[in-house]
C-alpha cells in the first residue's frame, strides 16, 4: 500500500523562528506601552479621560476582529495573511512612534490592533499545519507557548528600558525591525501545505455580529472600570454583547460557510482550552497591573528596575514550557500538565498576597513570580497545542483565533474586574482606618497595598477555577499518534474524537 502521508516541510524549523518572532512582537505590544504611557501622556498632552484609550483602542480592535482575522487567513492563505499582518503592524507602529497628537496616537493603536488580529491567528495556524508529528509538535508548541506566555513580561522590561534611556516613542519603533525580519523570513522559508485553505465565501453577517459583540463585551468591561458595574452605560454594553453574540450563534447555525463553525467550539478539549486560558489571562494580566503599580508607586522602583523585577518570571515560564511541558507532553495527558500548572501559578500568587509596605523582593515577590512563571509555562504549552485539536486544516485559522480571542478578552476582563475590586477594597480600608491615622500618605499606601492583596486573592480563585476546568474538560490523551484534523476530514465530531485517543492540533 503506497504511503500517502504528506511529507514534512524541510524548512519548518526555520519557519518557526519567524513565526515565534512575530508572536513575540504581538504579545509584548500588549504591555510594552503600559510603562511608557505616563511619558507619552505628558509629551502629547493627553487628558486623563483619554489616557485609557491608548490601551483600549488596541484591545477593542484586536479582540473584536480576531475571529475575522482567523477566517481571512483561512480564506487568503496563512502565509499571505501573516506577511500582510506584519507589514501593516510595522506601518501602524511607525505611525504611533511619530504621533504628534492624541488622535494620531489612538488611530495608530487601533490600526495595530487591526493588523494584530490578522497576524496572530495566522501565526498559530501556520504552526498547526507545519508541525504534525507528535514529538516535533511538542517542541514547536513549547517554544511558541513560552513566547506567548512570557511576551507580556518582556514588554514590561522593554517598556522600562526604552522609557528611561531613550523615550516612549521607541516602544512603537521597536516593532519595525521585528516585523521586517519576520516578514522577510516568512517570504523566504514558509511553505504553506497544499489544500489547507478554505475557499468558502466570507460570512459577512457573522463578521458584523461577532465583531460588534466582542467589541461591546470588551468595552463594557472598560466602562465598568471607569463608571462602575451598575452604571447604565456599562449594563447597556453588556446587554448589547449578549444580544449580538446570541444572534451570531443563531446565524452560524444557518449559514453554509460560517465565520466560526460551531464544531470548533463544541469539542470539549478545545472548549476547555479556550475557557481555561481566558480565565488564566484574567488572573495574569490583572497581576501584572497591580505588581507594576506596587513596585513603582509603593516601593519607588524605576521603570527599568520594575521591568527587570519580572525577568525571573520570564525565565521560569520558558523553563516550564520548554523543559517541563514539552518534555512531558509525549508522556502525560494534557490535563495533568494544565491543571497542576495553573495550581502552581496560583500558589505563587498566594505568596504575592502577602506583600506590604516593606516586603522583601527576594523573600516574597521573587519566589511568587518564579512559581507563577513555572506553572503558567507548564500549562500554556499543552494548551496552545490543543487549541486546534481535531480541526481540519481549513478551520485552523479560526480555531487559532479563538485562542487569542480568549486571552485578549480575558486580559481586558482581568484588568477591569480586578482593578475595580482593588479600588473598592482600597477605599473601604481607607475609610475604616482614617480615624486616628497619623500619616495620611502612609495610610494611602497601606490602603493601596490592601486593595492589591484582595484583588490578587481573587486572581488565586480564578486560577484555581481555570485548573478545575482544564482537568474536567480536557480529556485528550498523550500526543504522538495519528494527527486528527490534518485535512483528511477525520477528527471532527464525537465519533472521530473517540476513535483517535491522541492529542493532535
Amino acid at each position: 500500500m503506497p504511503d500517502t502521508t504528506t511529507p514534512l516541510d524541510p524548512k519548518r524549523w526555520k519557519a518557526l523562528i519567524f513565526i515565534a518572532l512575530a508572536q513575540l512582537m504581538v504579545v509584548l505590544d500588549a504591555t510594552i506601552v503600559n510603562i511608557a504611557l505616563p511619558s507619552a501622556q505628558a509629551d502629547l498632552g493627553i487628558s486623563d479621560g483619554n489616557r485609557q484609550w491608548v490601551i483600549t483602542a488596541y484591545a477593542l480592535a484586536f479582540g473584536g476582529l480576531l475571529l475575522f482575522g482567523g477566517r481571512v487567513s483561512d480564506l487568503w492563505g496563512r502565509k499571505r495573511a501573516f506577511v500582510i499582518g506584519l507589514i501593516g503592524f510595522a506601518a501602524a507602529s511607525a505611525l504611533g512612534g511619530a504621533a504628534v497628537n492624541t488622535g494620531m496616537l489612538l488611530g495608530a493603536r487601533a490600526l495595530q490592533g487591526v493588523f494584530g488580529a490578522l497576524l496572530a491567528p495566522a501565526a498559530l495556524s501556520l504552526l498547526a499545519v507545519l508541525f504534525t508529528e507528535g514529538k516535533e509538535r511538542a517542541k514547536a508548541f513549547g517554544i511558541f507557548g513560552a513566547i506567548a506566555g512570557a511576551g507580556g513580561g518582556v514588554g514590561l522590561i522593554l517598556g522600562g528600558l526604552f522609557t528611561e534611556y531613550l523615550n516612549w516613542r521607541w516602544t512603537f519603533f521597536v516593532n519595525i525591525p521585528f516585523a521586517v525580519v519576520a516578514a522577510a523570513g516568512a517570504i523566504a522559508v514558509i511553505r504553506e501545505p497544499a489544500g489547507s485553505r478554505n475557499p468558502s465565501k466570507l460570512d459577512v453577517p457573522g463578521v458584523i455580529l461577532a465583531t460588534l459583540g466582542l467589541v461591546s463585551l470588551v468595552y463594557g468591561f472598560t466602562r465598568a472600570e471607569s463608571d462602575g458595574w451598575t452604571a447604565g452605560s456599562t449594563l447597556g454594553f453588556f446587554a448589547a454583547a449578549v444580544v449580538l453574540l446570541f444572534a451570531f450563534v443563531l446565524v452560524e447555525r444557518k449559514v453554509k460557510a460560517p465565520l466560526l463553525p460551531l464544531r470548533v467550539l463544541t469539542d470539549r478539549n478545545r472548549a476547555g482550552v479556550y475557557v481555561s486560558l481566558g480565565l488564566a489571562a484574567i488572573a495574569m494580566f490583572g497581576l501584572f497591573l497591580f505588581l507594576t503599580y506596587y513596585l513603582q508607586v509603593v516601593r519607588g522602583y524605576s521603570p527599568v528596575k520594575t521591568g527587570l523585577a519580572f525577568l525571573p518570571m520570564i525565565a521560569t515560564m520558558i523553563t516550564g514550557s520548554t523543559q517541563i511541558g514539552a518534555r512531558l507532553m509525549n508522556r502525560v495527558p494534557a490535563r495533568w500538565l494544565m491543571g497542576p500548572g495553573f495550581l502552581l501559578a496560583a500558589v505563587g500568587m498566594v505568596l504575592l498576597t502577602q506583600i506590604d509596605l516593606d516586603t522583601s523582593y527576594a523573600a516574597v515577590v521573587l519566589p511568587g513570580l518564579m512559581l507563577m512563571g513555572l506553572g503558567m509555562g507548564t500549562a500554556f504549552m499543552p494548551a496552545m497545542s490543543l487549541s486546534t485539536y481535531g480541526v481540519q486544516a481549513r478551520d485552523a485559522g479560526v480555531a487559532s483565533a479563538m485562542v487569542n480571542t480568549s486571552q485578549q478578552v480575558g486580559g481586558a476582563i482581568g484588568t477591569a474586574l480586578l482593578n475595580t475590586i482593588a479600588a473598592s477594597a482600597t477605599t473601604d480600608y481607607f475609610k475604616s482606618h482614617v480615624k486616628g491615622a497619623g500619616d495620611p500618605k502612609l495610610l494611602t499606601f497601606q490602603s493601596m497595598v490592601h486593595g492589591y492583596s484582595v484583588a490578587v486573592w481573587w486572581a488565586v480563585g480564578i486560577l484555581a477555577l481555570s485548573a478545575l476546568i482544564a482537568v474536567t474538560f480536557v480529556n485528550a490523551g498523550r500526543p504522538g499518534g495519528a494527527v486528527a484534523g490534518s485535512g483528511d476530514g477525520k477528527g471532527e465530531g464525537e465519533g472521530a474524537e473517540n476513535s483517535v485517543p491522541v492529542m493532535a492540533h
